[in-house]
């Protein structure tokens, strides 16, 4: 069973900067496919970003891409979204997200942490 750990979420002001990071644990995740998903108030949870096991397949959502970075450190397990230019609707709760393959990132989840863009 993997288990994942986000850190890094906060309060920051629009056009700020955050770093995200989780930390796998439980079992291996070689070769998982690793992600981020987020969830505002009132909305469905939506895919942010995602890497494969190595790195060199990635994926962003439109309304991230430019601004937002995922890498992954496969030694440490940890996968890491570093996020600039953060405007208001960029606000919701990020999750980490794992997966053996591209179709199955949502099989394992994080807790979530909060991010608050103000304006």
């Amino acid at each position: 069973q993997v288990q994942l750990v986000e850190s890094g979420g906060g309060l920051v002001q629009a056009g700020g900067s955050l770093r995200l990071s989780c930390a796998a644990s439980g079992r291996t995740f070689s070769g998982y496919v690793m992600g981020w998903f987020r969830q505002a108030p009132g909305k469905e949870r939506e895919f942010v970003a995602g890497i494969n096991w190595t790195g060199n397949s990635i994926r962003y959502a439109d309304s991230v891409k430019g601004r937002f970075t995922i890498s992954r450190d496969n030694a440490k397990s940890t996968v890491t979204l570093q996020m600039n230019s953060l405007n208001a609707e960029d606000t919701a709760v990020y999750y980490c997200a794992a997966g053996s393959a591209w179709s199955r990132l949502s099989d394992y989840w994080g807790q979530g942490t909060q991010v608050t863009v103000s304006s």
